[in-house]
């Protein structure tokens, strides 16, 4: 065992000496203290680098505003199908479900999440992918896939055939009474696991639990429809009617998309290069889309990103969006704040270093919707954030190159967009990943 290090007054007179060591350390403790660590180290050229003028910029609405919810992940799934919609039909304000997709996923979720339980149960009650299991339950977080399995099974609906509730907007409420739910379960599933139980008697409980779970959804969120009648006014105030369609129908017939010819290209420096990666246990639909991340040097990433943009298609993108970012002016800069500088302390990590040290992390979806070049290399980017209008502009936030190249993490892409080197890899065998890596 380590011996113990006392800190003695002679070290911390040590401390107190190099820190008045700096000729200015008096006046940058005042600045500080009275206006926070941020607002004291902004980089006021920012706003020069963060112009809001785009050589490509793709046409579209309002913005989605998730609320007091963690569906980042759906609402970005959702904003590249609506622009497509958008673009065809003349409709820049259309908008789909948020709540719909919400639904099903949690339905589809639950049946997998008691399947997991099942599989688990003979391991200990802390072993930690059961442990990660019950912690994460219903959780609102999700991948891109989540969303594009639910759609692909269940189709979509326009917005105002299931708006969002009270329990969509805020996902608290219910996220609570589901984890009571899950986790009481997940218990009772174990324990008959270890009693004994034979697959009918599982099947039975199961099916008594889904009902459960059903109920909340149905209750909170309301019953999705069956069918629904298409009624839109497009840019052009010309009139549009269609009745009786159903959410599947309405999708394929609609959108021209096939959410499987779609790979999340990933930038993740702290796994080996040019790998399928997989996610098994964060997969949310029985014989769904899965989780795989095809990943590569940033270079493939930002190319692929680029010609799906010049083409006039939006882009979902994975990023650690908390980091050197203003939320209320919609500015994201990698040097934004120059914190290290303003304290006189070395804590800045690169990309790698982040992700294995859990510094780093894939927190939240947003909608690349332009870009600007100079000699045809990118120096920023128009995003479309799911903050509601109120944040950025209108919704809308610029991220200069830096910011894209150290926190942005992945890039959904058509195969189309790919090189024939990147789909060959896309297709390759997968390695499974571990519930608790970085990329969840």
């Amino acid at each position: 065992m380590t011996e113990e290090r006392h800190l003695t007054s002679k070290m911390v007179e040590k401390y107190q000496k190099e820190f008045h060591a700096r000729r200015d350390a008096d006046v940058i403790a005042r600045a500080v203290q009275k206006n926070g660590i941020k607002n004291a180290s902004e980089d006021p050229a920012a706003s020069q680098r963060l112009h809001r003028a785009f050589s490509y910029e793709i046409k579209t609405g309002k913005p989605s505003n998730q609320r007091h919810s963690g569906r980042c992940w759906s609402f970005a799934t959702l904003n590249t199908l609506r622009h497509k919609f958008a673009t065809k039909y003349n409709f820049k304000d259309f908008e789909l479900s948020q709540n719909y997709l919400f639904f099903w996923d949690r339905i589809e979720r639950a049946n997998m999440y008691f399947q997991k339980i099942i599989a688990t149960a003979k391991k200990p009650l802390h072993d930690r992918t059961v442990d990660f299991y019950l912690s994460f339950a219903l959780n609102d977080g999700g991948q891109w896939a989540n969303a594009a399995s639910i759609i692909e099974k269940y189709g979509v609906v326009p917005e105002y055939v299931m708006p969002d509730t009270h329990n969509t907007r805020d996902t608290s409420d219910v996220a609570e009474v589901m984890n009571y739910l899950m986790r009481k379960d997940a218990l009772e599933l174990r324990r008959m696991v270890n009693d004994g139980a034979d697959k009918d008697e599982l099947a039975k409980a199961q099916e008594r639990m889904m009902a459960d779970v059903y109920k909340v959804a149905a209750y909170s969120f309301g019953e999705p429809p069956t069918k629904f009648d298409l009624e839109y006014r497009d840019d052009d105030k010309k009139f549009h009617q269609v009745l009786g369609l159903t959410p599947l129908k309405f999708y394929r017939e609609y959108f021209d998309t096939n959410l499987n010819d779609y790979v999340v290209v990933t930038n993740a420096p702290d796994h080996e290069y040019n790998k399928v990666y997989a996610m098994p246990t964060q997969d949310s639909v029985a014989g769904g889309i899965p989780i795989k991340f095809v990943n590569v040097p940033f270079k493939y990433l930002q190319e692929a990103a680029m010609k799906q943009l010049k083409a006039g298609e939006t882009v979902w993108v994975g990023n650690d969006v908390l980091q050197q970012m203003d939320r209320k002016r919609g500015l994201m800069d990698a040097k934004l704040f120059r914190r290290a500088e303003l304290l006189d302390v070395d804590f800045v990590m690169d990309k790698k270093d982040r992700l294995e040290s859990k510094q780093a992390m894939v927190s939240h979806a947003m909608t690349l919707t332009g870009l600007d070049l100079a000699k045809g290399e990118p120096t920023r980017w128009k995003i479309e954030n799911s903050w509601g209008k109120d944040n950025g502009a209108n919704g809308y936030f610029v991220m200069t190159q830096d910011w894209f190249k150290e926190y942005t993490y992945e890039a959904v892409i058509n195969k189309k967009y790919l090189d024939d080197d990147l789909k060959k890899l896309a297709a390759s065998p997968a390695v499974d990943l571990t519930a608790w890596d970085s990329l969840q």
